[in-house]
């Protein structure tokens, strides 16, 4: 192989990338507004809920529940009537329907068993799911004050004090922005080089390199560093300037190391994209695949679900996709400020499958040619 036609047919590539608006525009957004837009969003964080309250009590100790619920975990409380509840519900209007019965505080006093009614409307699952328990935290805080008011404060025989590493005011846009630059890496990677080497087929340049003394290795190789490159600089802008700058996410580790892994990652990524375009015939085609591979990787890799959670078969079979271990790598060093003593297994992993993909991909890429 000879250094300078690699670098010549680079270039070309990244002349070609230039020329499509559609990919730049692609680059851009991926690692800017979507960035920023995954960190703000907080999809899992209950966020001005519709709550509705009907007070058949009309109490003090009502009163205290009602006055508990607040932006920005919830709307204002509307103040319905039992008639209404199902209409409301069946309308989408209210995403919570409390219902205080008559006598409420009375028979509180008095130590008889009352019950509030609770209506969650369950279609909307990740409001159903956490408000349930923000409600039921917030309605047994107002009770034990009401009946603790006037006894004193209760002493407990130990105090249990929280302190949360890494991220201390538990802000998911730390974990959000920092994740979805760990998902563009791979995404991006493989849609360029695919998408480069399906555009050589359909424009019918791929028959001018076939007449052309240059041998499979150096076109695939050419297509890995400028692809790889292109990626490789909109994460750092990613991380300096919009999860760093614009998000003020503190980044505690090195990001020579995190570029070490990452450039681990292109190659890797950068050969499934060169294999899939191999295998698709067109671009919609590649699409296609592009989802049935995208899709298992980010979701089973650990970055939306903890990997222990997950059943031992799904970690066995994900610890040979690169994903896992850049993932695990990326996280440890970004969030935790790890060196390279604590993340040498996923380093050597990321070497040892990039390997066996270029591998492939090349045998699969010199079939394609012929």
């Amino acid at each position: 192989m000879r250094l300078t036609t690699i670098l010549q047919l680079g270039i070309k590539e990244l002349r070609g990338l230039a020329r499509d608006p559609a990919l730049m525009l692609l680059i851009v957004y991926a690692f800017t507004v979507n960035i920023y837009t995954a960190a703000t969003a907080e999809p899992e964080t209950l966020n001005k809920a519709a709550i509705a309250i009907v007070d058949e009590d009309r109490s003090p100790v009502s009163e205290r529940i009602i006055a508990a619920f607040y932006p920005p975990y919830f709307l204002p409380p509307k103040l319905i009537t039992p008639a209404e509840i199902d209409d409301r519900m069946n309308s989408g209007l209210d995403t919570f329907v409390l219902d205080i019965p008559p006598n409420f505080q009375r028979d509180l006093l008095a130590g008889k068993a009352s019950q509030i009614q609770l209506n969650i409307d369950a279609t909307r699952m990740t409001q159903a799911f956490t408000g349930g328990g923000y409600i039921q935290q917030i309605v047994t805080k107002e009770l034990n004050s009401f009946l603790d008011r006037g006894r004193g404060t209760t002493t407990v025989p130990a105090n249990l004090v929280l302190r949360s590493r890494f991220n201390p005011e538990l802000d998911k846009s730390w974990f959000g922005s920092v994740n979805e630059v760990i998902s563009a890496v791979t995404m991006l990677s493989i849609i360029l080089t695919g998408a480069a080497l399906i555009r050589e087929r359909e424009h019918g340049t791929i028959e001018h390199l076939l007449v052309m003394p240059v041998s499979p290795s150096e076109i695939m190789l050419s297509k890995i560093w400028s692809m790889g490159l292109v990626v490789l600089l909109a994460t750092i802008f990613s991380l300096l300037v919009v999860v760093e700058g614009a998000l003020q996410v503190p980044l505690h580790g090195s990001i020579l190391l995190f570029i070490l892994g990452a450039a681990l990652q292109l190659v890797a990524a950068t050969c499934m994209g060169i294999f899939l375009a191999t295998v698709a015939g067109s671009m919609p085609q590649f699409g296609l695949l592009l989802m049935l591979v995208l899709l298992p990787l980010q979701i089973l890799s650990g970055g939306m679900t903890p990997r222990e959670s997950m059943p031992e078969v799904i970690q066995w079979i994900m610890t040979l996709a690169p994903n896992t271990h850049f993932m695990i790598l990326a996280q440890a060093v970004l969030f935790r400020d790890a060196g390279i003593t604590v993340v040498w297994p996923q380093l050597l992993a990321l070497v040892a499958i990039s390997s066996v993909f270029f591998a492939l991909s090349l045998k699969r890429f010199r079939t394609f040619l012929r």
